[in-house]
This record gives C-alpha cells, sequence and structure tokens, in this order.
C-alpha cells in the first residue's frame, strides 16, 4: 500500500508517497549507515535530477543500494561485519 510519509529535510517539510516497503527500507539503510532517516532523504533529494521526483528517486535509491549488495536484513548485515 502506498502512504504518504512527511518529513523535514533541509529546515523543510515535504512529503514521499512510497509503499511500505520501501519506506521500511530506507530506515534500515539509514540505521545501517548510522544516518537519520531525514539525512537520507536529504542526501538522495540533493543527488536526484531537476524533473526527477522525491519519491521516485527514492525509490531507484533502495533499488541501486541492493543491486550494490547493501543488506536490508539486519541479520544479514551482522553476518557480513563477522567474516
Amino acid at each position: 500500500m502506498i502512504r504518504k510519509h512527511s518529513i523535514t529535510i533541509r529546515g523543510h517539510r515535504t512529503s514521499l508517497s512510497l509503499e511500505d516497503e520501501f519506506w521500511s527500507s530506507l530506515r534500515l539503510i539509514s540505521d545501517q549507515r548510522d544516518q537519520t532517516l531525514a539525512a537520507l532523504i536529504s542526501e538522495i533529494d540533493e543527488t536526484r535530477g531537476p524533473q526527477d521526483n522525491l519519491s521516485s528517486a527514492a525509490r531507484i535509491f533502495v533499488l541501486r543500494w541492493l543491486i550494490a549488495g547493501g543488506p536490508l536484513d539486519p541479520e544479514a548485515r551482522a553476518s557480513r561485519t563477522d567474516s
């Protein structure tokens, strides 16, 4: 289900319409990178093209994270750092 999520980035409120799975993935990624969710979304916002929608850019970020081998499962992250 797609839900609208409000967040403050760089001092202004904005919203993203994302499926629950993408929102959860962004939370996990921000945790794994030891940064706030707002900081991660701010980074996504800063690197997207001027014509790109923020919600779409967030989905593409998650996809690229997975393609690059970034874990979304906290247990998978633990096993990678143990080896």
